[in-house]
């Protein structure tokens, strides 16, 4: 197992066990309670004055963000696995009214087999009516609603995953520019651009998952049902954990 400690820094207040209660609970409590192959587990979690620690499960082959900076971009059947993975992970999370809201391969652990673990959840929400208006998120990962501060739901999750699937079958996200600005420009435009090398069937997935309009994303039971997801993908964990009497 991991235990990790992170350190709370509050300008203008006093680091305070009260504090850390405060400010941890939420996120701790709703990542506590999953139950998924995919779902890093969080075993428990306690605190002092300065610091809350996370025991978490342990991801022997650490962070998928490492693995595709040395291979610089994954084949089609690592990809298309790992697209069924969080695809998996995000429905059962969306069941429990949860939305992640910053996937990416830095949040993305590999267990024994090199399945994926979805971890980090400090950006995550749970609202029982699924829709939000707070800005967050990594930048190459933020969809339009989020950017334009309109009201949003659990359909940013599928924009992440849009944009996951072209950065590993790529090496760098699909809206990478010099400036935060021009970012921001070629996301609202929804500017796509495919090199050769991404293949027919991903090029489809993915402009089926990046719409400007949520409602017009393609949803998770569907990305699942995509062709390109069940003729590549090589998931070996089954769909759900049974538990064994």
């Amino acid at each position: 197992m991991w235990i990790l400690g992170a350190e709370l820094r509050l300008a203008g207040l006093a680091t305070s066990a009260f504090i850390c209660w405060a400010i941890w609970p939420v996120p701790a409590l709703l990542h506590s309670s999953f139950r998924h192959p995919n779902i890093l587990r969080l075993y428990n979690y306690f605190y002092d004055k300065r610091r809350v620690y996370l025991i978490l499960e342990y991801a022997p082959r650490g962070e998928l963000y490492k693995e595709l900076q040395r291979m610089q971009r994954l084949n089609e059947q690592r990809t298309a696995t790992i697209i069924e993975e969080v695809a998996l992970a995000l429905t059962y999370c969306h069941e429990k009214k949860v939305i992640h809201r910053d996937i990416k391969p830095e949040n993305l652990l590999l267990g024994l087999m090199g399945e994926v673990k979805i971890a980090d959840f400090g950006w995550s929400v749970h609202t029982p009516s699924l829709r939000r208006k707070t800005m967050c998120g990594t930048l190459d990962y933020l969809s339009p609603e989020v950017i334009e501060g309109r009201t949003y739901d659990e359909k940013v999750d599928l924009w992440c995953v849009g944009v996951l699937c072209y950065e590993l079958l790529v090496g760098q996200p699909p809206f990478e520019s010099s400036t935060h600005s021009e970012t921001y420009k070629r996301i609202l435009k929804v500017d796509l651009k495919f090199p050769e090398s991404v293949p027919l069937g991903a090029q489809d997935l993915i402009s089926k998952l990046l719409r400007y309009n949520p409602s017009e994303r393609l949803n998770l039971a569907e990305t699942l049902k995509h062709p390109w997801v069940r003729e590549h993908s090589r998931r070996v964990l089954p769909p759900v954990a049974q538990v064994v009497s």
